[in-house]
């Protein structure tokens, strides 16, 4: 059983702890928040106790960390957990500074601990077939990757401020994935952006629209599409062209159930939010974790989390110069 604290009880902190507290090899021990009422009623109801952040850290009961406070709180959390020897699981990104996630990540490799980022998207079931198929040569050699990403609406201005802005905030998970589906790295990266959902993101200094095409050294290339702004529901979608046929993972429906008539074909709307949609990858990420705990190698690890950093701040600077930049 590994004994887990959990520093953020926000809404992703939430999803985590519940995930733990109905795990049968996970006991939620302690909750640390700010807001003493999100900490008090994570705790309540995952039967667990609160404490504050460094008493939890301290705590020789508690085997691990899970990590889902503000961001720029995260390498100090993951810096401290490891010294104390506890194992971590830390949601993305590092930290918006890739200097900084550097020296977190030499910090790491020192203290000899795993720790674990959350970039949920590789543990999706359908996404993780995807990927067992490619490796599998179900398709043959990787030619092109394209993912889709698109949410029902943007965020609030509030949060855009302090995002680090779309290519880091939103986009690095797709990066994530089109490294995890490559399995080779990106060595050139072109990046476009625009405001075209909300006028006031753009005068805040971001994009809410973008597309970006990278290359390896090998000539593989992947596509992303993202838009803040998607009609129809929370657009998540994945197609790999290989030598020898193609893998598509498409969106998730309400339903299965389809009406046909007269007018043609009508199924229900896609799930609508990324809590709901990805509720599956949450469950089977924190299955990693505890393999993680229990000597399994951490995978994404903080050198992941650092190279789609890494591409981020590329796509950010490529969208800003009009320059494809080389890695």
């Amino acid at each position: 059983m590994t004994t887990i604290g959990l520093i953020g009880a926000g809404r992703i902190g939430r999803i985590h702890g519940m995930n733990v507290a109905a795990h049968a090899k996970a006991k939620l021990v302690a909750v640390a928040d700010a807001v003493a009422d999100a900490a008090t009623a994570l705790a309540r109801d995952c039967g667990a106790k609160t404490m504050d952040a460094k008493a939890i850290i301290a705590d020789r009961g508690i085997d691990a960390l899970m990590i889902c406070a503000p961001t720029d709180t995260h390498a100090d959390l993951i810096e401290v957990g490891v010294k104390a020897g506890k194992a971590v699981f830390c949601e993305k990104p590092v930290d918006l500074s890739a200097a900084r996630v550097r020296r977190c990540l030499e910090s790491v490799t020192q203290a000899g601990r795993p720790v674990m980022i959350g970039f949920n998207r590789r543990f999706d079931p359908n996404f993780a077939a995807l990927k067992r198929r490619l490796a599998e040569g179900a398709i043959g050699k990787v030619e092109l990757v394209t993912v889709i990403s698109r949410d029902p609406g943007p965020p609030p201005l509030s949060y855009v401020a302090h995002s680090g802005g779309l290519f880091r905030d939103m986009m690095i998970h797709d990066l994530d994935m089109a490294r995890f589906l490559l399995d080779d790295e990106p060595v050139e990266i072109s990046a476009v952006g625009s405001s075209l959902v909300d006028p006031a993101i753009g005068q805040a200094g971001d994009v809410d629209t973008a597309a970006v095409i990278m290359k390896t050294a090998s000539g593989k290339i992947a596509q992303i599409s993202n838009s803040r702004r998607a009609t129809y529901g929370y657009d998540q979608r994945i197609e790999v062209h290989g030598s020898g046929g193609l893998l598509r993972a498409g969106n998730i429906h309400e339903t299965t159930v389809e009406l046909a008539n007269a007018d043609g074909f009508r199924a229900d709307p896609i799930q609508n939010f990324f809590l709901q949609r990805y509720a599956a990858a949450y469950r089977a990420e924190l299955d990693a974790f505890l393999a993680a705990c229990a000597g399994a190698p951490p995978s994404p690890s903080v050198e992941d989390g650092l190279k789609a950093q890494l591409l981020a701040d590329a796509a950010t600077r490529s969208a800003q110069t009009g320059e494809a930049v080389k890695l």
